[in-house]
Protein backbone atom coordinates (compact mmCIF):
# COMPACT_ATOMS: atom_id res chain seq x y z
CA UNK A 1 0.00 0.00 0.00
CA UNK A 2 2.96 2.51 -0.72
CA UNK A 3 0.10 4.35 -2.67
CA UNK A 4 -1.42 5.22 0.70
CA UNK A 5 -1.24 9.13 1.62
CA UNK A 6 -0.22 10.00 5.25
CA UNK A 7 -0.01 13.37 4.74
CA UNK A 8 -2.95 14.71 6.88
CA UNK A 9 -3.49 17.80 4.83
CA UNK A 10 -3.27 16.07 1.46
CA UNK A 11 -5.78 13.43 2.97
CA UNK A 12 -8.08 16.23 4.09
CA UNK A 13 -8.05 17.80 0.36
CA UNK A 14 -8.24 14.40 -1.49
CA UNK A 15 -11.69 13.52 0.57
CA UNK A 16 -12.68 16.94 -0.18
CA UNK A 17 -12.37 16.05 -3.52
CA UNK A 18 -14.59 12.85 -3.46
CA UNK A 19 -17.42 14.14 -1.39
CA UNK A 20 -17.44 16.90 -4.11
CA UNK A 21 -17.44 13.98 -6.79
CA UNK A 22 -20.30 12.08 -4.66
CA UNK A 23 -22.66 15.26 -4.82
CA UNK A 24 -21.91 15.49 -8.18
CA UNK A 25 -23.30 12.34 -8.77
CA UNK A 26 -20.17 9.87 -9.08
CA UNK A 27 -21.41 6.49 -7.81
CA UNK A 28 -20.63 5.61 -4.46
CA UNK A 29 -19.28 2.37 -4.72
CA UNK A 30 -16.73 3.78 -7.33
CA UNK A 31 -15.64 6.23 -4.43
CA UNK A 32 -15.50 3.86 -1.69
CA UNK A 33 -12.59 1.81 -4.20
CA UNK A 34 -10.91 5.03 -4.48
CA UNK A 35 -10.97 5.84 -0.71
CA UNK A 36 -9.81 2.87 -0.16
CA UNK A 37 -7.02 2.67 -2.64
CA UNK A 38 -5.40 5.71 -1.70
CA UNK A 39 -6.32 6.61 1.61
CA UNK A 40 -7.27 3.24 3.47
CA UNK A 41 -8.06 4.64 7.35
CA UNK A 42 -8.62 7.95 7.55
CA UNK A 43 -8.79 10.01 11.34
CA UNK A 44 -12.09 10.60 12.97
CA UNK A 45 -11.21 13.85 13.51
CA UNK A 46 -10.28 14.71 9.97
CA UNK A 47 -13.99 13.62 9.06
CA UNK A 48 -15.00 16.36 11.17
CA UNK A 49 -13.00 18.78 9.83
CA UNK A 50 -13.32 17.96 6.09
CA UNK A 51 -17.49 18.50 6.97
CA UNK A 52 -16.77 21.75 8.78
CA UNK A 53 -14.15 23.08 6.33
CA UNK A 54 -16.75 22.25 3.38
CA UNK A 55 -19.00 24.20 4.44
CA UNK A 56 -16.73 27.08 5.24
CA UNK A 57 -16.11 26.86 1.21
CA UNK A 58 -19.30 27.29 0.32
CA UNK A 59 -21.25 23.59 0.33
CA UNK A 60 -24.57 24.64 2.36
CA UNK A 61 -25.53 22.83 5.45
CA UNK A 62 -28.30 21.49 3.90
CA UNK A 63 -26.44 20.04 0.86
CA UNK A 64 -24.33 18.18 3.51
CA UNK A 65 -27.38 16.85 4.78
CA UNK A 66 -29.05 15.76 1.83
CA UNK A 67 -25.76 13.61 0.93
CA UNK A 68 -25.12 12.80 4.97
CA UNK A 69 -26.24 8.93 4.31
CA UNK A 70 -24.38 8.35 1.12
CA UNK A 71 -20.96 10.12 3.34
CA UNK A 72 -21.93 7.66 5.94
CA UNK A 73 -22.15 4.51 3.59
CA UNK A 74 -18.83 5.28 1.66
CA UNK A 75 -16.77 5.74 5.28
CA UNK A 76 -18.03 2.96 6.90
CA UNK A 77 -15.51 0.86 8.08
CA UNK A 78 -12.74 3.34 6.81
CA UNK A 79 -12.09 5.24 9.78
CA UNK A 80 -9.03 5.39 12.00
CA UNK A 81 -9.66 4.99 15.68
CA UNK A 82 -6.08 3.96 16.80
CA UNK A 83 -5.69 7.05 18.48
CA UNK A 84 -9.36 7.09 19.78
CA UNK A 85 -9.11 7.36 24.18
CA UNK A 86 -10.58 5.02 26.40
CA UNK A 87 -14.19 5.32 27.65
CA UNK A 88 -14.33 5.18 31.09
CA UNK A 89 -17.14 2.88 32.48
CA UNK A 90 -20.56 5.35 33.26
CA UNK A 91 -18.88 7.98 31.41
CA UNK A 92 -21.66 9.94 29.25
CA UNK A 93 -19.90 8.54 26.15
CA UNK A 94 -20.21 4.94 27.73
CA UNK A 95 -23.97 6.03 28.56
CA UNK A 96 -24.56 6.83 24.71
CA UNK A 97 -22.95 3.55 23.25
CA UNK A 98 -24.67 1.59 25.75
CA UNK A 99 -28.04 3.06 24.28
CA UNK A 100 -26.36 2.69 21.09
CA UNK A 101 -26.10 -1.33 21.88
CA UNK A 102 -29.49 -1.12 22.84
CA UNK A 103 -31.21 0.70 19.94
CA UNK A 104 -29.21 -1.59 17.76
CA UNK A 105 -30.59 -4.46 19.25
CA UNK A 106 -34.39 -3.07 18.43
CA UNK A 107 -33.89 -2.50 14.65
CA UNK A 108 -31.91 -5.24 14.19
CA UNK A 109 -35.13 -7.37 15.27
CA UNK A 110 -37.33 -4.62 13.22
CA UNK A 111 -35.54 -5.87 9.97
CA UNK A 112 -35.68 -9.67 11.33
CA UNK A 113 -39.15 -9.26 11.29
CA UNK A 114 -39.26 -7.37 8.06
CA UNK A 115 -38.04 -10.06 5.97
CA UNK A 116 -40.91 -12.42 4.94
CA UNK A 117 -43.98 -10.19 5.61
CA UNK A 118 -45.57 -10.52 2.23
CA UNK A 119 -46.10 -14.55 2.43
CA UNK A 120 -47.93 -14.18 6.05
CA UNK A 121 -50.74 -16.47 6.35
CA UNK A 122 -53.95 -14.05 7.15
CA UNK A 123 -53.83 -14.66 10.97
CA UNK A 124 -50.66 -14.10 11.82
CA UNK A 125 -50.46 -10.62 9.92
CA UNK A 126 -52.58 -9.07 13.09
CA UNK A 127 -49.95 -10.51 15.58
CA UNK A 128 -46.82 -8.87 12.93
CA UNK A 129 -48.60 -5.65 13.27
CA UNK A 130 -48.82 -5.59 17.31
CA UNK A 131 -44.72 -6.48 17.50
CA UNK A 132 -44.11 -3.96 14.89
CA UNK A 133 -46.26 -1.51 17.29
CA UNK A 134 -44.18 -2.48 20.21
CA UNK A 135 -40.52 -2.42 18.71
CA UNK A 136 -41.24 1.43 17.20
CA UNK A 137 -42.37 2.42 20.69
CA UNK A 138 -39.42 1.36 22.16
CA UNK A 139 -37.67 3.23 19.18
CA UNK A 140 -39.53 6.20 20.27
CA UNK A 141 -37.27 6.14 23.37
CA UNK A 142 -34.43 7.12 21.45
CA UNK A 143 -35.48 11.50 21.35
CA UNK A 144 -34.21 11.55 24.97
CA UNK A 145 -30.50 10.13 23.50
CA UNK A 146 -30.99 12.82 20.39
CA UNK A 147 -32.28 15.75 22.93
CA UNK A 148 -29.29 14.74 25.09
CA UNK A 149 -26.57 15.42 22.06
CA UNK A 150 -28.75 18.42 21.16
CA UNK A 151 -29.03 20.37 24.53
CA UNK A 152 -26.14 19.07 26.45
CA UNK A 153 -23.09 18.12 24.09
CA UNK A 154 -23.36 20.43 20.74
CA UNK A 155 -23.27 23.76 22.92
CA UNK A 156 -19.54 22.20 24.16
CA UNK A 157 -18.43 21.68 20.15
CA UNK A 158 -19.93 24.99 19.24
CA UNK A 159 -18.21 26.83 21.90
CA UNK A 160 -14.69 25.46 19.95
CA UNK A 161 -16.00 26.78 16.81
CA UNK A 162 -16.98 23.07 16.11
CA UNK A 163 -21.01 24.28 13.86
CA UNK A 164 -21.58 22.74 11.24
CA UNK A 165 -21.24 18.92 11.84
CA UNK A 166 -23.76 19.41 14.98
CA UNK A 167 -26.24 21.42 12.77
CA UNK A 168 -25.98 18.88 10.32
CA UNK A 169 -26.47 15.72 12.58
CA UNK A 170 -29.18 17.76 14.08
CA UNK A 171 -30.79 18.19 11.34
CA UNK A 172 -30.70 13.88 10.75
CA UNK A 173 -32.32 13.53 14.23
CA UNK A 174 -35.58 15.70 12.91
CA UNK A 175 -35.34 13.69 9.77
CA UNK A 176 -35.31 10.70 11.88
CA UNK A 177 -38.47 11.83 14.25
CA UNK A 178 -40.49 12.51 11.83
CA UNK A 179 -40.14 8.42 10.09
CA UNK A 180 -40.54 7.00 13.71
CA UNK A 181 -43.32 8.73 14.17
CA UNK A 182 -45.19 8.22 10.73
CA UNK A 183 -44.21 4.46 11.60
CA UNK A 184 -45.90 4.72 14.86
CA UNK A 185 -48.89 6.24 13.86
CA UNK A 186 -49.00 4.08 10.36
CA UNK A 187 -49.08 1.35 12.28
CA UNK A 188 -51.38 2.50 14.54
CA UNK A 189 -53.82 2.96 12.12
CA UNK A 190 -53.13 -0.54 10.50
CA UNK A 191 -54.61 -3.49 12.76
CA UNK A 192 -56.45 -4.56 9.54
CA UNK A 193 -53.96 -5.01 6.86
CA UNK A 194 -52.86 -8.13 5.32
CA UNK A 195 -49.58 -9.23 4.10
CA UNK A 196 -49.74 -7.01 1.17
CA UNK A 197 -49.99 -3.82 2.61
CA UNK A 198 -47.60 -4.65 5.68
CA UNK A 199 -45.20 -5.54 3.25
CA UNK A 200 -45.59 -2.31 1.35
CA UNK A 201 -45.62 -0.19 4.71
CA UNK A 202 -42.30 -1.91 5.76
CA UNK A 203 -40.58 -1.12 2.82
CA UNK A 204 -42.07 2.60 2.05
CA UNK A 205 -41.61 3.29 6.35
CA UNK A 206 -40.21 0.90 8.82
CA UNK A 207 -37.30 -0.10 6.76
CA UNK A 208 -36.28 3.26 6.43
CA UNK A 209 -36.93 4.86 9.80
CA UNK A 210 -35.31 1.56 11.63
CA UNK A 211 -32.08 2.04 8.98
CA UNK A 212 -31.92 5.83 9.74
CA UNK A 213 -31.72 4.91 13.30
CA UNK A 214 -28.87 2.75 12.73
CA UNK A 215 -26.94 5.30 10.99
CA UNK A 216 -26.92 7.49 13.28
CA UNK A 217 -25.53 5.00 15.53
CA UNK A 218 -22.72 4.93 13.04
CA UNK A 219 -21.77 8.50 12.86
CA UNK A 220 -22.04 8.63 16.32
CA UNK A 221 -19.79 6.13 17.19
CA UNK A 222 -17.20 6.32 14.28
CA UNK A 223 -17.12 10.04 14.62
CA UNK A 224 -18.91 12.36 16.85
CA UNK A 225 -18.00 10.39 20.10
CA UNK A 226 -14.43 9.57 19.98
CA UNK A 227 -14.01 13.56 18.48
CA UNK A 228 -15.72 14.78 21.63
CA UNK A 229 -13.76 12.83 23.74
CA UNK A 230 -10.77 14.82 22.28
CA UNK A 231 -12.76 18.03 23.21
CA UNK A 232 -14.40 18.58 26.06
CA UNK A 233 -12.81 18.63 29.34
CA UNK A 234 -13.43 16.09 32.80
CA UNK A 235 -15.61 19.00 34.34
CA UNK A 236 -17.62 19.46 31.03
CA UNK A 237 -18.09 15.73 30.95
CA UNK A 238 -19.00 15.47 34.45
CA UNK A 239 -21.62 18.82 33.94
CA UNK A 240 -23.05 17.15 30.75
CA UNK A 241 -23.55 13.42 33.36
CA UNK A 242 -25.03 15.66 35.88
CA UNK A 243 -27.62 17.13 33.41
CA UNK A 244 -28.23 14.29 31.87
CA UNK A 245 -31.41 12.88 34.21
CA UNK A 246 -32.72 16.09 33.78
CA UNK A 247 -33.68 14.38 29.66
CA UNK A 248 -34.14 10.87 30.40
CA UNK A 249 -31.60 7.72 29.59
CA UNK A 250 -32.76 5.75 26.25
CA UNK A 251 -33.46 1.62 26.91
CA UNK A 252 -30.61 1.81 29.52
CA UNK A 253 -30.02 2.83 33.28
CA UNK A 254 -26.58 3.34 33.86
CA UNK A 255 -25.73 1.99 37.63
CA UNK A 256 -22.54 3.48 37.71
CA UNK A 257 -22.16 7.32 38.74
CA UNK A 258 -19.41 8.20 37.29
CA UNK A 259 -16.96 11.45 38.55
CA UNK A 260 -14.07 12.66 37.08
CA UNK A 261 -10.49 11.76 38.74
CA UNK A 262 -9.07 14.53 40.39
CA UNK A 263 -11.85 17.14 38.99
CA UNK A 264 -13.09 19.13 42.38
CA UNK A 265 -16.89 18.35 41.85
CA UNK A 266 -20.18 19.70 43.60
CA UNK A 267 -22.74 16.89 45.32
CA UNK A 268 -25.10 15.76 43.39
CA UNK A 269 -27.95 17.26 45.26
CA UNK A 270 -27.98 20.46 44.96
CA UNK A 271 -30.42 23.32 44.46
CA UNK A 272 -29.74 24.94 40.63
CA UNK A 273 -31.39 28.28 40.40
CA UNK A 274 -35.20 27.36 41.55
CA UNK A 275 -35.01 23.30 41.40
CA UNK A 276 -33.64 20.48 43.42
CA UNK A 277 -31.45 18.89 41.11
CA UNK A 278 -30.83 14.94 42.14
CA UNK A 279 -29.27 12.02 40.60
CA UNK A 280 -32.51 10.90 39.15
CA UNK A 281 -34.27 14.38 38.27
CA UNK A 282 -34.91 17.98 39.21
CA UNK A 283 -37.64 19.28 40.77
CA UNK A 284 -38.79 22.65 41.66
CA UNK A 285 -39.96 23.10 45.97
CA UNK A 286 -43.20 24.06 44.60
CA UNK A 287 -43.22 20.43 42.35
CA UNK A 288 -41.53 18.36 45.08
CA UNK A 289 -43.76 19.85 47.70
CA UNK A 290 -46.79 19.17 45.51
CA UNK A 291 -45.52 15.52 44.91
CA UNK A 292 -44.89 14.68 48.76
CA UNK A 293 -48.27 15.74 49.63
CA UNK A 294 -49.99 13.78 47.08
CA UNK A 295 -48.85 10.89 48.34
CA UNK A 296 -51.52 8.91 49.63
CA UNK A 297 -49.54 8.13 53.02
CA UNK A 298 -48.31 10.32 55.78
CA UNK A 299 -44.90 10.67 56.01
CA UNK A 300 -42.32 12.10 59.01
CA UNK A 301 -38.41 12.37 58.53
CA UNK A 302 -36.25 11.99 61.77
CA UNK A 303 -32.81 13.77 61.01
CA UNK A 304 -29.92 11.61 62.22
CA UNK A 305 -29.67 13.94 65.81
CA UNK A 306 -33.12 12.43 66.32
CA UNK A 307 -34.91 15.63 65.23
CA UNK A 308 -38.52 16.30 63.77
CA UNK A 309 -37.39 17.90 60.25
CA UNK A 310 -40.02 17.49 57.75
CA UNK A 311 -43.44 15.69 57.64
CA UNK A 312 -45.91 15.62 54.78
CA UNK A 313 -48.98 17.74 54.75
CA UNK A 314 -51.34 15.87 53.03
CA UNK A 315 -55.23 15.57 52.79
CA UNK A 316 -55.52 12.25 54.00
CA UNK A 317 -54.03 12.57 57.41
CA UNK A 318 -53.82 9.72 60.20
CA UNK A 319 -52.15 11.21 62.76
CA UNK A 320 -52.55 15.04 63.86
CA UNK A 321 -49.21 17.15 62.62
CA UNK A 322 -48.60 20.45 63.21
CA UNK A 323 -45.17 22.54 62.83
CA UNK A 324 -44.50 23.17 66.09
CA UNK A 325 -42.81 19.96 66.21
CA UNK A 326 -40.13 20.67 63.54
CA UNK A 327 -36.61 20.49 65.87
CA UNK A 328 -38.65 18.94 68.77
CA UNK A 329 -36.33 15.57 69.58
CA UNK A 330 -38.89 12.40 68.44
CA UNK A 331 -38.84 11.18 71.71
CA UNK A 332 -41.20 14.07 73.04
CA UNK A 333 -43.33 13.52 69.96
CA UNK A 334 -44.40 9.68 71.63
CA UNK A 335 -46.30 9.02 74.92
CA UNK A 336 -43.83 7.87 77.99
CA UNK A 337 -45.27 3.96 77.61
CA UNK A 338 -43.34 3.67 74.01
CA UNK A 339 -40.49 5.43 74.25
CA UNK A 340 -38.64 2.85 74.72
CA UNK A 341 -39.64 1.17 71.45
CA UNK A 342 -38.80 4.12 69.70
CA UNK A 343 -34.68 4.47 71.51
CA UNK A 344 -35.10 0.71 70.13
CA UNK A 345 -35.47 1.70 66.68
CA UNK A 346 -33.10 4.38 66.70
CA UNK A 347 -30.43 2.47 68.54
CA UNK A 348 -31.04 -0.71 65.91
CA UNK A 349 -31.40 1.59 62.99
CA UNK A 350 -28.14 3.42 63.72
CA UNK A 351 -25.78 0.39 64.45
CA UNK A 352 -26.99 -0.76 61.10
CA UNK A 353 -28.60 -3.98 62.53
CA UNK A 354 -32.05 -3.39 61.29
CA UNK A 355 -33.16 -1.18 58.27
CA UNK A 356 -37.37 -1.13 58.87
CA UNK A 357 -39.61 -1.60 61.05
CA UNK A 358 -43.63 -2.10 60.49
CA UNK A 359 -46.69 -1.98 62.79
CA UNK A 360 -49.94 -2.10 62.17
CA UNK A 361 -53.15 -1.30 64.51
CA UNK A 362 -56.83 -0.97 64.41
CA UNK A 363 -57.93 3.01 64.89
CA UNK A 364 -61.37 4.02 64.48
CA UNK A 365 -62.22 1.05 62.27
CA UNK A 366 -59.52 1.55 60.26
CA UNK A 367 -56.91 -0.68 59.60
CA UNK A 368 -53.51 1.51 59.85
CA UNK A 369 -50.35 0.30 59.03
CA UNK A 370 -46.89 2.35 60.12
CA UNK A 371 -43.58 1.20 58.84
CA UNK A 372 -40.30 3.16 60.03
CA UNK A 373 -37.23 3.33 57.70
CA UNK A 374 -33.38 3.18 57.86
CA UNK A 375 -32.35 6.53 55.96
CA UNK A 376 -28.82 6.26 54.21
CA UNK A 377 -26.30 7.71 51.97
CA UNK A 378 -24.59 5.72 49.25
CA UNK A 379 -22.14 4.94 51.78
CA UNK A 380 -24.18 3.72 53.85
CA UNK A 381 -23.89 6.31 56.46
CA UNK A 382 -27.27 6.99 58.44
CA UNK A 383 -29.05 10.13 57.52
CA UNK A 384 -32.17 9.62 59.86
CA UNK A 385 -35.30 7.83 60.28
CA UNK A 386 -38.83 7.76 57.76
CA UNK A 387 -42.30 6.99 59.34
CA UNK A 388 -44.83 6.17 56.64
CA UNK A 389 -48.47 5.41 58.21
CA UNK A 390 -51.09 4.56 55.35
CA UNK A 391 -54.77 3.55 56.10
CA UNK A 392 -55.07 0.41 54.10
CA UNK A 393 -58.75 -0.21 54.87
CA UNK A 394 -59.60 0.18 51.39
CA UNK A 395 -57.16 -1.47 49.54
CA UNK A 396 -57.58 -4.72 52.02
CA UNK A 397 -61.44 -4.93 50.83
CA UNK A 398 -60.29 -5.36 46.91
CA UNK A 399 -60.94 -8.46 45.47
CA UNK A 400 -60.75 -10.09 41.65
CA UNK A 401 -59.07 -7.67 39.17
CA UNK A 402 -59.74 -3.99 37.63
CA UNK A 403 -58.11 -3.77 33.91
CA UNK A 404 -60.57 -1.16 33.11
CA UNK A 405 -60.04 2.83 33.66
CA UNK A 406 -61.50 4.31 36.91
CA UNK A 407 -61.13 7.28 38.15
CA UNK A 408 -61.78 5.77 41.85
CA UNK A 409 -64.72 5.41 43.71
CA UNK A 410 -67.44 8.05 42.91
CA UNK A 411 -70.51 8.74 45.49
CA UNK A 412 -73.87 8.06 45.00
CA UNK A 413 -74.67 11.58 44.54
CA UNK A 414 -72.32 11.07 41.52
CA UNK A 415 -73.20 7.80 40.25
CA UNK A 416 -75.99 6.06 40.88
CA UNK A 417 -78.34 8.70 40.76
CA UNK A 418 -82.13 7.12 40.03
CA UNK A 419 -83.62 7.86 37.00
CA UNK A 420 -83.63 7.90 33.13
CA UNK A 421 -80.31 9.72 33.66
CA UNK A 422 -76.56 9.10 34.93
CA UNK A 423 -74.83 12.52 36.21
CA UNK A 424 -70.69 11.40 35.76
CA UNK A 425 -68.47 14.41 37.85
CA UNK A 426 -67.82 17.20 35.56
CA UNK A 427 -67.21 21.01 36.63
CA UNK A 428 -69.73 23.50 35.88
CA UNK A 429 -72.61 21.11 35.82
CA UNK A 430 -75.44 21.76 38.42
CA UNK A 431 -75.72 18.23 40.42
CA UNK A 432 -79.32 16.84 40.88
CA UNK A 433 -81.09 16.14 44.05
CA UNK A 434 -81.89 12.15 43.54
CA UNK A 435 -85.17 12.24 44.17
CA UNK A 436 -85.75 14.89 41.49
CA UNK A 437 -83.28 12.94 39.18
CA UNK A 438 -85.84 9.90 39.17
CA UNK A 439 -88.63 11.87 38.07
CA UNK A 440 -86.77 13.27 34.58
CA UNK A 441 -86.68 11.62 30.97
CA UNK A 442 -83.33 11.87 29.37
CA UNK A 443 -84.64 14.59 27.32
CA UNK A 444 -85.22 16.69 30.44
CA UNK A 445 -82.63 15.78 32.51
CA UNK A 446 -80.18 17.29 29.35
CA UNK A 447 -82.26 20.55 29.17
CA UNK A 448 -81.80 20.91 32.66
CA UNK A 449 -78.65 19.50 33.43
CA UNK A 450 -76.73 19.63 30.43
CA UNK A 451 -75.55 17.38 27.40
CA UNK A 452 -73.38 15.67 30.12
CA UNK A 453 -75.90 13.52 30.70
CA UNK A 454 -75.90 9.56 29.38
CA UNK A 455 -79.36 8.40 27.29
CA UNK A 456 -80.48 5.03 28.31
CA UNK A 457 -79.34 2.09 26.09
CA UNK A 458 -82.05 2.46 22.67
CA UNK A 459 -83.23 5.32 23.48
CA UNK A 460 -84.16 7.99 20.24
CA UNK A 461 -81.54 11.09 20.85
CA UNK A 462 -83.32 14.23 22.74
CA UNK A 463 -84.37 17.00 21.29
CA UNK A 464 -81.30 19.17 20.60
CA UNK A 465 -79.26 16.27 19.41
CA UNK A 466 -80.18 15.40 15.62
CA UNK A 467 -77.32 15.81 12.84
CA UNK A 468 -77.65 18.75 10.62
CA UNK A 469 -79.96 18.49 7.49
CA UNK A 470 -77.10 18.64 4.76
CA UNK A 471 -74.18 16.64 5.37
CA UNK A 472 -70.83 18.03 5.06
CA UNK A 473 -68.06 17.04 2.89
CA UNK A 474 -65.13 15.50 4.21
CA UNK A 475 -62.19 18.17 4.88
CA UNK A 476 -58.84 17.21 4.08
CA UNK A 477 -57.80 17.57 7.35
CA UNK A 478 -59.68 14.20 7.94
CA UNK A 479 -57.33 12.00 7.80
CA UNK A 480 -56.04 9.28 9.40
CA UNK A 481 -52.63 9.89 9.76
CA UNK A 482 -53.46 12.85 12.16
CA UNK A 483 -55.11 10.85 14.58
CA UNK A 484 -53.87 11.94 17.92
CA UNK A 485 -56.41 10.23 20.32
CA UNK A 486 -59.46 8.03 20.17
CA UNK A 487 -62.49 8.40 22.38
CA UNK A 488 -65.15 5.73 22.55
CA UNK A 489 -67.85 8.12 24.23
CA UNK A 490 -70.13 4.85 25.13
CA UNK A 491 -66.86 3.43 27.04
CA UNK A 492 -66.68 6.58 29.21
CA UNK A 493 -70.61 7.01 29.96
CA UNK A 494 -70.47 3.30 31.11
CA UNK A 495 -68.16 4.29 33.66
CA UNK A 496 -69.68 7.72 34.91
CA UNK A 497 -67.52 9.54 33.13
CA UNK A 498 -68.27 12.96 30.61
CA UNK A 499 -67.09 12.85 26.99
CA UNK A 500 -67.08 16.09 26.48
CA UNK A 501 -64.45 16.59 29.40
CA UNK A 502 -61.93 13.78 27.76
CA UNK A 503 -62.18 15.93 24.87
CA UNK A 504 -61.09 18.84 26.51
CA UNK A 505 -58.16 16.81 28.37
CA UNK A 506 -57.71 15.58 24.59
CA UNK A 507 -56.90 18.74 23.48
CA UNK A 508 -55.03 20.31 25.95
CA UNK A 509 -52.39 17.53 25.66
CA UNK A 510 -52.26 17.80 21.70
CA UNK A 511 -50.67 20.44 19.20
CA UNK A 512 -52.38 22.53 16.81
CA UNK A 513 -53.98 20.56 13.82
CA UNK A 514 -53.52 17.20 15.81
CA UNK A 515 -57.12 15.41 15.80
CA UNK A 516 -59.44 13.77 18.51
CA UNK A 517 -61.85 11.29 16.80
CA UNK A 518 -64.94 10.61 18.70
CA UNK A 519 -67.49 7.70 18.57
CA UNK A 520 -70.95 8.44 20.07
CA UNK A 521 -74.22 6.87 19.11
CA UNK A 522 -76.08 9.68 18.35
CA UNK A 523 -75.00 13.54 17.31
CA UNK A 524 -73.88 15.42 19.93
CA UNK A 525 -74.83 19.17 18.47
CA UNK A 526 -74.28 21.15 21.60
CA UNK A 527 -70.83 19.31 21.78
CA UNK A 528 -70.64 19.87 18.39
CA UNK A 529 -71.60 23.86 18.55
CA UNK A 530 -69.32 24.21 21.70
CA UNK A 531 -66.53 23.54 19.95
CA UNK A 532 -67.03 25.54 17.04
CA UNK A 533 -67.67 28.63 18.94
CA UNK A 534 -64.11 27.80 20.73
CA UNK A 535 -62.41 27.54 17.22
CA UNK A 536 -61.77 24.26 16.73
CA UNK A 537 -62.48 22.30 13.63
CA UNK A 538 -65.38 19.60 13.72
CA UNK A 539 -67.00 16.87 10.97
CA UNK A 540 -69.24 14.56 11.55
CA UNK A 541 -69.62 11.21 9.83
CA UNK A 542 -72.19 8.39 10.31
CA UNK A 543 -71.04 5.10 11.36
CA UNK A 544 -72.27 1.97 11.86
CA UNK A 545 -72.93 2.32 15.15
CA UNK A 546 -73.45 5.95 15.39
CA UNK A 547 -71.94 9.42 14.59
CA UNK A 548 -67.73 9.55 14.02
CA UNK A 549 -66.96 12.92 15.79
CA UNK A 550 -63.13 14.56 13.81
CA UNK A 551 -62.45 16.99 16.09
CA UNK A 552 -59.05 19.54 14.84
CA UNK A 553 -57.31 21.46 17.52
CA UNK A 554 -57.15 25.26 15.94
Amino acid sequence: MSELINNSEQRKQLLKHMIRELHSGTAPAEVRSRLEHLLGGIPYGEVVEVEQELIAEGISQEEIQQFCDIHTAVLDGQIDHSMARLVPPGHPVDTFQKENEALARVTARIMQLSEGVDHLPPEQVGERVLQFRALFNELGDVDKHYRRKENLLFPFLEQRGITGPPTVMWGKHDEIRVLLKSARETLAASPDADAAELDALSVRLLIPAARGVDDMIMKEEQILLPMCMDQLTELEWYEIHRQTPEIGFCLFDPQIDWRPKNVEVAPATQVAGDAVRMPSGALTPAELTAILNTAPFDMTFVDAQDKVKYFTQGTERIFDRNRTILGRDVRMCHPPSSVNIVDRILEDFKSGREERAPFWIQLNGKFIHIEYFAVRDPQGTYLGTLEVSQDLTPKRALEGEQRLLSYGEKSEADVNVPGDAVFPITSGVSRPEPAKAATLTAEQAIAEYGAHARIPAGSPPPAGHVPPATREPRPDWAEDSAIAARIDATALLDMGASPMNAVHKGLGGVGSGAIIHLCVSFYPTPMVDALRELGHGVWGEEIADGWAIWIRKR
